[in-house]
């Protein structure tokens, strides 16, 4: 069966299809309800997963978040009342039918065969759950999908520690599960459009999502964050840290970008991004950014115009088709304006700046035909999280598995084989051959790229940056709470930016008369100033995890 049909069943299953003569009798009497089938309400939640995410790609990610971490650049533009998705879709489209599952299988006379189904259902809420609180702060949750069953219309808001601390008692319960033992299961199957009933791979994700609160835990306890890194790589199953195991979503179908990769602006390399994957030569350059117009044919012709380019382009540089300028473009003017204005020579007009691969972030752009395969957790970032609590010390007394610099290394390999797989599925311009294995081993033996004892943790958290090209979301969360890239670094420099940040989104205010008492209790308990969105209150006030973070650009 395709996703999309199973997508439009699990919708349908709300829907009665009995005979005209019935429906006066289920319309006027509300204690008749359709039952629909556990397995068809995951695939919808599942599905929304991502179904939402062509705004959340084009008014935020591109537009915003990708531009604040400085993986790319475009026009500024103010945050929009478009941005926050991720909101309605986690209340309206994933977590009721997670909560309805529950609700039936504790009904089940035989629940005790459907409890790794249950268990499944606190690792989908807890991964939309941090995106979501991630950008907003305290959310409801504890007392939330509570109005169909207990009347409960005016949820509490949950603060972002009590959110963390929960979905952790639920992750490590989940885990229990997951991977236990346990006779005669039932299973979603391929109403699973992720793993398709694989209970271990489940575990590993949940035990992913522990790492990933561990470090949003450590500006705040960092003993905490100890714990939960002893707890995740002792525990027998462990994370996701193989390929095979990532959380990735592979319908064929799925465009959420498409034409709208340009919406408003164009978006184009930084000068730091470029020049760093330029001078490691790094397999990504080719699959994140686009070359320019100078082939050497170009360059022959501004030649015999007797024309130079800008000082900014080194004329012998073999990647010359490769070029970067500032993040925030108010800073250099004088590069930034090649960004909207081509080089002319003679009725010539050259493109000299490097733009994002609009076919890898837009597959279907112009009639195209690739697929967006969009991975939501990777082997990578789980490595990558290894490698930096190893650094810092974390892993003393702990079963690590190997070293900082085996998972360092391991991180690299993944990335670089699945933004090339990513690629591939796109048509797009890929970064690795057929001799793959040994292009990475070489990439990674590079003086400025293996681990040297100097700057270990800077090279883990600016490989951990580059893996996270497709991952906005986790991008604007690593900046925050790492501070990377770092202002005047000799490794990898942040580029300059004068703009203001904000540091989170909004809850905008329920209507008067529904939940709003409750929305200012938690406003306030953050610090937050009601209903001020501007970029001087966004910048500034910050979320639970984020108070004691370095500022952009100051990391430690």
């Amino acid at each position: 069966m395709r996703w999309s049909s199973m997508v439009m069943l699990a919708s349908g299953l709300f829907m009665t299809t009995s005979c005209k003569e019935d429906f006066g009798n289920i319309n006027t009497d509300p204690s008749i309800v359709i039952t629909p089938d556990p397995k068809y309400l995951f695939t919808y939640s599942l599905d929304n997963l991502v179904s939402y995410k062509g705004t959340e790609w084009v008014w935020e990610s591109l537009e915003q978040t990708l531009r604040f971490s400085q993986h790319l650049t475009t026009d500024p533009y103010e945050l929009s009342t478009n941005i926050n998705s991720r909101y309605g879709a986690y209340y309206n489209n994933i977590l009721p039918n997670l909560v309805e599952i529950r609700k039936q299988i504790d009904a089940k006379i035989d629940k005790e065969r459907y409890q790794k189904m249950r268990a499944a259902t606190f690792v989908v809420a807890v991964l939309q759950g941090l995106k979501v609180t991630d950008m907003n702060g305290s959310i409801p949750y504890t007392k939330a999908i509570q109005g169909r069953v207990e009347g409960n219309f005016k949820p509490e808001y949950d603060t972002q520690k009590t959110l963390f601390d929960t979905w952790l008692t639920e992750l490590t319960e989940s885990v229990a599960t997951l991977s236990a033992t346990l006779a005669d299961q039932e299973s979603y199957g391929n109403a699973d459009i992720f793993y398709h009933g694989d209970w271990t791979k489940w575990a590993k994700l949940a035990n992913t999502l522990k790492l990933r609160i561990a470090l949003r835990y450590e500006g705040q306890d960092k003993t905490k964050t100890q714990q939960i890194f002893k707890e995740v790589m002792e525990n027998a199953v462990g994370p996701i840290v193989e390929d095979g195991d990532q959380f990735a979503y592979l319908d064929p179908d799925y465009d959420p970008v498409g034409g709208a990769i340009d919406y408003r602006s164009a978006r184009f390399a930084t000068n730091s991004i470029i020049t760093f994957l330029k001078t490691t030569n790094d397999p990504r350059l080719k699959i994140y950014f686009t070359p320019n117009d100078l082939t050497a044919s170009a360059l022959d012709t501004i030649k015999k115009f007797n024309l130079t380019l800008p000082s900014f382009i080194k004329t012998g540089d073999p990647l010359i088709r490769y070029q970067g300028g500032p993040a925030d473009w108010t800073t250099n003017q004088a590069v930034a304006q090649y960004y909207k204005n081509p080089f002319n020579a003679g009725t010539n007009k050259y493109i000299l700046m490097s733009a994002i691969n609009r076919t890898f972030f837009a597959p279907r752009r112009n009639g195209a035909t690739g697929t967006f395969n969009d991975y939501l957790v990777t082997s990578a970032e789980t490595c990558f999280y290894i490698a930096e609590m190893i650094t810092k010390g974390y892993g003393a007394g702990v079963n690590t598995k190997g070293t900082a610099e085996y998972w360092y290394n391991k991180g690299i390999a993944s990335s670089l084989k699945t933004m090339n797989a990513i690629a591939i599925a796109a048509l797009s311009t890929t970064g690795l051959t057929s001799a793959a294995d040994q292009e990475i081993a070489a990439y990674i033996a590079q003086p400025k790229v293996k681990l040297d004892g100097t700057n270990n943790l800077e090279r883990i958290y600016i490989q951990q940056y580059l893996n996270f090209m497709r991952l906005p979301t986790e991008a604007f969360t690593f900046v925050r709470r790492t501070g990377y890239p770092k202002n005047n670094s000799t490794y990898y420099p942040r580029d300059p930016f004068n703009e203001l940040i904000p540091r989170r989104f909004w809850i905008d205010e329920p209507p008067l008369g529904t939940n709003n008492d409750n929305w200012k209790k938690a406003q306030t308990e953050q610090g937050f100033t009601l209903n001020d969105h501007t970029p001087q209150a966004l910048s500034t006030q910050r979320l639970w995890f984020d108070k004691n973070s370095p500022a952009f650009g100051q990391g430690n």
